[in-house]
């Protein structure tokens, strides 16, 4: 198989931890982490937008990369989020990943800047001659920017940018990409309710908040989706529809990093400007919890008689 083609499957966007002091909690993090890989996702995906990753500092990057990486210890990829909107530090934090072993780099398309096209493709490919593996990261509501299918294609012909993680929410602008981009070249979901219908048309996995809470059960309906048992794959969407909408019923992660505290994963602590989601979201994420975890164990049941 294509090198290109091992970022495939399910990965999980994770949170970051914090203690009530702010630091970075990392018995939390390696509960989080076991979690994921004992529910069978095949990517963890550090410091991306999920992780709170413009307020850590350069030293706990570093630490935080270091800590995963070892940690995770090739269970599953280690993609670490290493983009900013400064071409400068995103190619060191990518070399730094390089260094420390992680599999690939995830680097969004810079935000507040608003690059043109051209500038977006000196960009990748100054990240992409680092060597490691890069996946590309078109993320519109968070940077400004959207990225065209057209430029996404030019970047697929770079060395070393081996996929997209596309969060525009635009199946014709996906379904372009999957279409004519080289066969190494894979589109990963970056909107968890579009996973399996992108699946459908082509993509070849997801990066996920929603997964964070069910890594199990997303990462199942993920591999059911690839191996062509959509009507499995539909069942668990359709399972999981709710809870994949009021993750975002607020900022991400706000919504994610509550659901994992009610399950008791990590404590529930921010970075400002984060704030704890709304009281009436809280019993929102609750009543989903709830209702999941009813269907969950009435499936079980089903299955034991």
């Amino acid at each position: 198989m294509s090198k290109k083609l091992k970022f495939r499957g399910t990965g999980t966007a994770i949170v970051t931890p914090f203690t009530p002091a702010g630091e970075i909690d990392y018995i939390a993090l390696e509960r989080l982490l076991d979690y994921q890989i004992q529910g069978g996702v095949e990517m963890i995906v550090p410091l991306g937008s999920t992780g709170e990753n413009p307020t850590i500092t350069a030293k706990e990057r570093q630490e935080y990369f270091q800590f995963v990486i070892e940690f995770v210890d090739k269970r599953a990829l280690v993609v670490a989020g290493t983009g900013t909107n400064d071409t400068r530090s995103t190619v060191a934090n990518t070399e730094e990943a390089f260094r420390l072993g992680a599999d690939g780099a995830l680097v969004v398309t810079p935000y507040y800047n608003k690059p043109t096209p051209d500038g977006l493709i000196e960009h990748f490919k100054a990240a992409g001659d680092v060597g490691i593996p890069v996946i590309i990261y078109n993320v519109p509501s968070r940077t400004g920017l959207n990225m065209s299918a057209e430029t996404t294609l030019r970047a697929a012909e770079i060395e070393n940018i081996v996929a997209v993680k596309e969060a525009s929410a635009d199946l014709a602008q996906c379904m372009q990409i999957i279409r004519n981009a080289p066969k190494d070249f894979a589109l990963l979901s970056g909107e968890d309710n579009l996973t399996v219908p992108l699946v459908v048309v082509g993509a070849k996995g997801v990066i996920s908040v929603t997964s964070n809470v069910v890594p199990n059960e997303f990462s199942r309906m993920v591999r059911f989706a690839l191996d062509g048992k959509f009507a499995e794959a539909k069942a668990i969407h359709y399972e999981l529809l709710e809870l994949m909408k009021v993750m975002f019923v607020e900022s991400n992660p706000g919504p994610v990093k509550a659901a994992l505290a009610m399950m008791g994963i990590i404590s529930e602590h921010y970075r400002l400007p984060l704030v704890p989601v709304k009281p009436e979201n809280r019993r929102k994420i609750k009543e989903v919890l709830i209702q999941l975890d009813t269907v969950m164990m009435e499936e079980l049941e089903e299955k034991e008689d």
